[in-house]
């Protein structure tokens, strides 16, 4: 929903306008003032309404933070096992 927003904001412009037009959106003040309409909205769509999916949302979160900070130590582990392997190991 939100790339075709911004797609429709960009269609017309020229290519070398693209760039005036995108750079507003980096700012400090855009980026907190988009987060805080995120969290509005969030908090009217799920938290108003005794919605259950937050939770689902955290434990979701939560199964993927923890794939992504053990994915290096698994990554080496294989590593290792692929050498192994390469070499006569175990």
């Amino acid at each position: 929903m939100a790339m075709r927003k911004f797609y429709s904001e960009i269609k017309g412009l020229k290519v070398k306008e693209v760039p005036q037009h995108v750079k507003p959106m980096f700012s400090t003040n855009y980026l907190k003032n988009a987060f805080q309409r995120w969290l509005d909205n969030y908090h009217a769509k799920y938290i108003q309404t005794s919605s259950v999916e937050p939770l689902f949302h955290v434990c979701y979160g939560g199964m993927i933070f923890s794939y992504l900070v053990a994915l290096p130590e698994e990554r080496r582990h294989l590593k290792h096992q692929e050498h192994a392997k390469e070499h006569g190991g175990h």
